[in-house]
Parts: structure tokens; C-alpha cells; sequence
């Protein structure tokens, strides 16, 4: 292919689908021109390595470098679309602050070392902890690693650690998932393919979901049916791009959502709209569901969450009366105390009214990360084996036993959420943290902080020094998606090749090559690896009921396949339940009810605001930035549109406060203060603010609580009674360099202390 290269003079653009509409954050192209001479470049098809909607891409190389983005016009998801990460985010593949050889602490500094010295520290200390006691030792696994390099490393601490003390940041976004959809409909996973909701879908249902921010692309899709006519319902606190677009918008306050999905079913049951006959022949428990919904009513929905019983009943009606529906979620719905009761109570809405097993219904967790599905599928759980196989005795083990030779531990491990206790009471003495920054993105980071002081060593592999990385004992780096091969598994469990455009910095290798080389340094013959391809082996052997059809030769289309596909003849399934079988011992769906204290008068949030914390603080992400922002800071372009974090503050509530467009404030809970400029804007209700965990400077989880969902451990990060004020820029600048102190980003200044 013939490119001109220079000055970037624009893109020539494509349509998605032919008739979807461009959304905010995404950008449709076929090719990019520059001026000046022509050179060759090489395109290397691949997936984005962003969220979890797995997009399709060309990585265009020259001279062993990344000088551009190419979208796939033929891929089944984005169709020629990307957004604003998957255009723009690549240059941090070539950044020269990327980790290229392995740092060991000495005399509290971070100096490099050879990999057959780090090899061997870390092999000493694991195997001094494997003597004593293998539960001491943990590992928190990537969301951003390939299959292969997750499978990886569970097995690394099953088979050679001897502990299930492995776990994801799904603990911080779909835990509530997992616990939700499994006992329910079998599968925690999305139903149905994301291009149905473009073509076939007659009504989205999205809660909980800043779908144009967070996954661009699937907003693409919801616009381009909205364009054919379909209609939309929106239930979140906050005025966003699709409540903007919606027939009705629910403003539903944080941690309104079991009152609100309640309050539609009760209508739905009062009013006629579910086929009794139906939901009793394809699930269990509906007139236990039907019983609790009795006290429900619009009235008391319409007391609690203040959303008009007119709006709640249309919306019940639309839902109800549509032939096709879907409902669309994210960390709105999930990230709360009582998380997993929200998930139940989608899931019961979504059976009892009919829209699963059809194509344009179902189900849709959107997840976060591009491989948070497939690290959860390939069991990076403490309490699962890869394929879900629950750990201790299923008979499904003995396939693990056999292929290892090594028996897998029975008891289940500590989960991400439940390690800083776990530390501090001396349990846990070596933590593993790969492709994680959890000193940004966990709960009430500053205990957490606290908590690794204590450990005896902390790992860290990643492929930038980041706030957590500063605080390790050894530093291992680690290549990128364009650096290795292997495959992602996108939220509608699609499995895609990923493909290595470029080599590794330095001395940087792929993730499953670290564990597998460390594992034989510490004696273990289970690691014989030479290629990812070989570990997919393993797997497609392993769980044959899931990934036996897809081997790699499969992928090489661009299409990807969606699990399960049992065999190379089987063409994988677009959609689940097709046939009203669900993967649960009865073959029928579950209708839990969620039970509610029947006095209740209030929202459902742990933390309640009052007089000293009058304010409602909720946390999201924005369309420029990924997460931590370890990779989009490092992207000119994304820094440019996403400068800075602002707190959006309701126009009512800064007047009351004497704050204005761009003020400085500072932002306070119990655990803590930060400092962010303040954006005066209606999208957020009053008595509430948002602010985003991009941004060490305001690192906002350290003002995020601990407390947590019994059933499985999710944080609840969407609710924390917070305060503001104006502060001058003397204060700011004060917060600041404190900030800059504590998390010391700068790779020149490594920290000074023994581990």
C-alpha cells in the first residue's frame, strides 16, 4: 500500500454500516494522507486495545514503527468506525518512557538488572513463600493481556504457587455480573451480538451505561437504530449523550436502580404484559418475582428515586410491548454495594417479559477493558478455574488434574477487593501485579498505599512505571498489544486475533513468556511453552465445550467467533438461549426477587450524604481517557482534549456554594481531599458530582470507600458523601505537589525507600 508521509491533512471517511451516524468520540476512516514523500508502509490487522467492544484496526508500519490507524471496514462490530482512543492512542507504543529492562530495588532505589537476576529474585522469594505457605502469596491478573497471557498467569499461581489467590479488576466493574447472570441464566456473559442492536432491535433499554463516552461504537449502533426507528430509553442521573437522544429519559439518582427496575415490572404484571404461561414454561420462580413486585408501585417508585410514575409507566410499556428489546448496562448498574441485586433485577426483567434467545433481545454487561471477558473466561477468579469451573470438587477438575499434574487448590482465594486487609493483617506477603494500577483504581487508595508498605515484596510487570510500579520491590517489563500475538475476547464473546505489528523496547517480552520462563526458574515442567498459539492449545483442551471449534486459522478472516463453538464444524453462537435451554441444572431460567426493606423511603447508597458531606460523589470515565490514563497520557492528541479533571457541579448547587465555571475546588470525603476545577453544568443532578479517575493530580479513588458487596466483593465507587469549596490557586498548587510527592510519576525520580 502506498502512503504519502508528512504534515497529517485529514482523513477520507467511510460510513458505518453504510447509514450509522457519526456520535461524539468516534471518527470514521478508511485512509489517512500525509504530504510529502511516498513510502511503503506495512499493515498489520489487528484488534484496539481499549474497551471492550474489540474493534478492528490496522496498525500501519514503517521502518519497525507505528505512523498511523487504519479501521477495518469489513469488521462485524465497527465496521470502518473507531473512537477517539482507537484513532488517536498508538504513540504510546513507541514512547521512550516505556520500561525496556527489569528494575530490582536496592538501597531503596529502582536500578535496571538483567532478566536472569530478576528471574532468580523473584524465584527465591516465591519459593520461600510456596514453602510456608502458599496462601500468602496473591496475584492480580491484567484486563489488557491476551487470553493467552492470562491463562498464563492463573496457572502460574494455581500450578506453581499452589493458591487460587488470583483475581481481575472484574472485582471492580462485573463482579456483579458474574454473581448476577450465572445463578439466573447459567452464563455470565452478553447474549446476543452488538450489530443486532443496530438492525434488529425494536427498543434499548440502557442503565447505567454513558454508552457514547465509554463504548463509542455500540452508541454507533444504538444511533444508526434510532435512525431506522427504534426507540430508546434512558435511565441514569446524569444528562449524557444518550439521555440526550432518548424517548425517555429516567433521571434515576444514584443508586435508584433496584426501585426503578422493580417499579417497570410491577406495571408490567399489574398491566397484562407478560405471558404467564411462557415465563412459567421457560423459568422457575415467578410467582415468588410476582409477589414481591406487589409493593412496588409507580407511587412509592416515584417517592424514592423522584422519577414521574408517567415516565416509569411508558417506559414499562415501551419495554414490555416492544417485539424485540435489550437492555444495555455498565458500571452504573454494578458498582454499588448492592450490585449484584441490580443485575438480578435486570436479569429478572429481561425473562419475565421474553427478550432472550431471539435475535435484537438479550442482555448486554458492557465491559470496560479489552480482555476483561476473556481474563474472566480464562479463570482469573479466585473462586473459577478457566471456563468457569468452580474450584474444589467439580468433576470438570480432573480435566486440570490430568492436563497439569498437578491437583489445582480446592479452597477459593482471596478476592482484589479483600488484599489490602489481607495484607495488613499479615496473610498476604507477596502481591504479583500485572498489567494493573490499582494504587489509582481501587477503592480508598490511600489504605491501600498503606498496605503495601507492609508487604515483603511487591511484583509489578507492566510496560510504564506507573503509580503502583514505583512502589515494587521488582519492575518487570512487559510488551503492549502491538508487540505480541495472540487473541481478545470482546464483551460479546467474539474471540479476535491479535497480531504483533512491532517488537518489544529493550529487553521487554510478552506477559505469557515472563510466567512461563519464571515458572521454570522456580522448578515447574507445566510451562513448555514456545507461542501463544501452544497455550491456546491448552485451553481449546481444556474447555472443549467453549473454545474446541476456534483455532487460530479460524480467526485469521477478521470475524472473529463467538464462544461457545465446541468444535471446528460449529460456526460459534451469536446468540445464547436460542432454543429457551439455559445453562443452569434445571435448564430453565432463575427468577431471584430482590428483597427490599419494605419501609424503605431513600435510595439504596451505603454512604448517605448529611450535613458535613452534603453531596453525592459518582465516578465514570471520559471519552478522551482509558482508565488511569497509563496509556492516553501518553497520547498528545488525548492530553490535548482531556487536559485536566474537572468535577461537574449542578449550576444550583455552585451557586449555593459561591463556585463558578473553572474554579478551583477542593473536592473531600472521609478518607480524604483532592483538588480539580470545576465544570458548572446541568448534566449532573443537584446534590450531585461526577469526576473521573484519570488523573493522578486528582487521584479521585482515594476519596472512594471500601465498603462492599456481600455476594461479591464489587466496591461501591458510584456513591460517596463528599463536599466542595472554592480554593485559591496558592491551595491548589499546595494539593498539587503533595500529590506529585505521593505518586511521583516521573520515571527520573525513582522513590526512596526499602521494600
Amino acid at each position: 500500500m502506498e502512503l504519502t508521509t508528512g504534515e497529517h491533512c485529514g482523513e477520507e471517511r467511510t460510513p458505518l454500516g453504510r447509514d450509522i451516524l457519526p456520535v461524539p468520540g468516534v471518527v470514521f476512516i478508511y485512509r489517512f494522507r500525509w504530504e510529502g514523500s511516498t513510502l511503503t508502509v506495512h499493515r498489520v490487522r489487528t484488534i484496539c486495545p481499549y474497551c471492550g467492544v474489540g474493534c478492528g484496526l490496522y496498525l500501519l508500519v514503517e521502518q519497525g514503527r507505528i505512523v498511523g490507524v487504519e479501521a477495518d471496514p469489513e469488521h462485524p462490530v465497527s465496521r470502518g468506525g473507531l473512537c477517539l482512543k482507537g484513532y488517536y492512542g498508538y504513540n504510546h507504543v513507541g514512547d521512550p518512557r516505556r520500561l525496556q529492562t527489569p528494575l530490582i530495588r536496592k538501597d531503596g532505589m529502582l536500578v535496571p538488572a538483567t532478566w536472569n537476576e530478576a528471574l532468580n529474585f523473584i524465584a527465591e522469594h516465591l519459593i520461600r513463600v510456596r514453602r510456608q505457605d502458599p496462601d500468602a502469596f496473591a496475584l492480580i491478573a491484567s484486563a489488557k493481556g491476551t487470553n493467552e497471557d492470562s491463562f498464563a498467569a492463573q496457572k502460574f499461581a494455581r500450578v506453581v504457587m499452589g493458591t487460587n489467590n488470583v483475581d481481575c479488576c472484574a472485582r471492580l466493574c462485573h463482579a456483579p455480573s458474574v454473581a448476577g447472570l450465572a445463578p439466573t441464566l447459567g452464563s455470565a456473559a452478553t447474549t446476543n451480538t452488538i450489530e443486532e442492536i443496530g438492525s434488529v432491535t425494536e427498543t434499548i433499554f440502557i442503565i447505567g451505561s454513558n454508552t457514547s463516552e465509554c463504548h463509542p461504537l455500540v452508541a454507533a449502533h444504538v444511533i444508526k437504530a434510532r435512525e431506522r426507528g427504534a426507540k430508546l430509553i434512558v435511565a441514569d442521573p446524569r444528562h449524557t449523550e444518550m439521555a440526550a437522544r432518548a424517548d425517555i429519559w429516567l433521571r434515576v439518582p444514584v443508586g435508584g436502580n433496584i426501585p426503578l427496575i422493580n417499579g417497570i415490572m410491577h406495571i408490567l404484571v399489574r398491566d397484562g404484559l407478560i405471558n404467564t404461561i411462557r415465563v412459567n414454561r421457560m423459568a422457575a420462580g415467578f410467582d415468588a418475582l410476582a409477589a414481591n413486585l406487589a409493593e412496588w408501585t409507580p407511587e412509592r417508585v416515584e417517592n424514592i428515586t423522584g422519577v414521574p410514575r408517567a415516565d416509569l409507566q411508558a417506559a414499562a410499556h415501551l419495554y414490555g410491548k416492544a417485539s424485540t428489546a435489550a437492555i444495555l448496562y455498565a458500571m452504573g448498574v454494578t458498582q454499588f454495594a448492592n450490585g449484584t441485586d441490580n443485575v438480578l433485577a435486570l436479569a429478572n426483567l429481561a425473562i419475565i417479559t421474553g427478550h432472550l434467545g431471539r435475535s435484537g433481545t438479550g442482555l448486554f454487561p458492557l465491559r470496560g477493558q479489552n480482555n476483561i471477558q476473556g481474563t474472566c473466561d480464562m479463570g482469573c477468579l479466585p473462586d473459577f478455574l478457566p471456563g468457569y469451573v468452580h474450584v474444589g470438587s467439580s468433576p470438570k477438575q480432573t480435566r486440570f488434574s490430568q492436563a497439569w499434574s498437578v491437583k489445582p487448590p480446592s479452597k477459593p482465594g482471596i478476592r482484589a477487593t479483600e488484599i489490602s486487609e489481607g495484607i495488613m493483617q499479615g496473610k498476604i506477603r507477596v502481591l504479583y501485579v500485572f498489567g494493573a494500577n490499582p494504587v489509582l483504581s481501587g477503592p480508598d487508595t490511600g489504605y491501600l498505599m498503606k498496605a503495601l508498605e507492609r508487604l515483603d515484596l511487591l511484583i509489578v510487570q507492566d510496560i510504564f512505571l506507573t503509580e503502583t510500579a514505583r512502589l515494587a520491590g521488582i519492575v518487570l517489563p512487559a510488551a503492549c498489544a502491538a508487540e505480541k500475538d495472540g487473541t481478545f475476547t470482546n464483551t460479546e464473546r467474539r474471540i479476535q486475533r491479535v497480531r504483533m505489528a512491532v517488537p518489544p523496547p529493550g529487553d521487554a517480552r510478552p506477559d505469557w513468556r515472563i510466567f512461563s520462563e519464571l515458572a521454570r526458574e522456580m522448578g515447574s515442567s507445566a510451562f513448555p511453552y514456545r507461542s501463544p498459539e501452544e497455550i491456546w492449545g491448552e485451553i481449546r483442551l481444556l474447555i472443549p465445550e467453549r473454545f474446541g471449534g476456534v483455532a487460530y486459522k479460524r480467526l485469521d478472516d477478521g470475524s472473529g467467533i463467538l464462544w461457545p463453538c465446541p468444535d471446528e464444524a460449529h460456526p460459534g453462537t451469536p446468540i445464547l438461549y436460542s432454543d429457551n435451554v439455559f445453562l443452569t441444572p434445571s435448564g430453565k431460567a432463575q427468577l431471584k426477587p430482590v428483597p427490599i426493606d419494605p419501609e424503605q423511603t431513600s435510595v439504596g447508597i451505603v454512604e448517605k450524604p448529611d450535613k458535613n458531606y452534603p453531596f453525592v460523589l459518582t465516578t465514570g470515565r471520559r471519552v478522551y481517557h482509558y482508565h488511569t490514563g497509563t496509556i492516553t497520557r501518553k497520547e498528545w492528541v488525548l492530553s490535548q482534549m482531556g487536559p485536566e479533571e474537572l468535577v461537574e457541579i449542578n449550576p444550583e448547587d455552585g451557586r449555593r456554594k459561591g463556585i463558578g465555571n473553572g474554579d478551583l475546588v477542593h473536592v473531600c470525603t472521609r478518607r480524604g481531599l483532592i483538588n480539580a476545577r470545576a465544570w458548572i453544568t446541568d448534566r449532573v443532578p443537584p446534590g450531585t458530582i461526577f469526576m473521573t479517575f484519570h488523573f493522578w493530580e486528582a487521584p479521585v479513588n482515594e476519596l472512594t470507600g471500601r465498603v462492599q458487596d456481600p455476594v461479591c466483593g464489587i466496591p461501591e465507587l458510584k456513591a460517596s458523601a463528599a463536599d466542595i469549596k472554592s480554593i485559591s490557586s496558592v491551595d491548589a498548587r499546595m494539593i498539587r505537589r503533595q500529590k506529585k510527592e505521593r505518586y511521583l510519576v516521573s520515571l527520573e525520580a525513582p522513590v526512596n525507600r526499602q521494600m
